[in-house]
């Protein structure tokens, strides 16, 4: 399973903007990776994981601002189209359980 999230936060004040700092740094640290601004994604071995990974996400939310989460099977994400640009190949994304460098 993958859980995408999508945000918009604002940033008109400094501490909106040290908020939406916060929130992205956490999703980076827990493992997320950018598919483009304001949208990470990261890989769940199952349902009972993406669960508590949308669990964190609950508990380390910014207190203004939209957050979206979306938990789609690899077989849906597989199915995403690039209509404009390509996808980023130096980005190691894959639910392979062994990746040698």
């Amino acid at each position: 399973m993958r859980v995408i999230v999508f945000f918009d936060l604002p940033v008109l004040t400094e501490a909106n903007r040290r908020a939406y700092r916060q929130f992205r740094k956490f999703l980076i640290k827990t493992g997320f990776l950018m598919l483009q601004e304001s949208v990470y994604c990261k890989l769940a071995q199952n349902s009972f994981v993406a669960d508590s990974i949308v669990d964190s996400i609950r508990k380390n939310k910014p207190d203004a601002g939209l957050v979206q989460v979306l938990k789609v099977t690899e077989k849906q994400y597989n199915k995403m189209e690039y209509i404009v640009g390509k996808r980023m190949d130096c980005v190691i994304d894959s639910d392979e359980r062994l990746i040698i460098l």
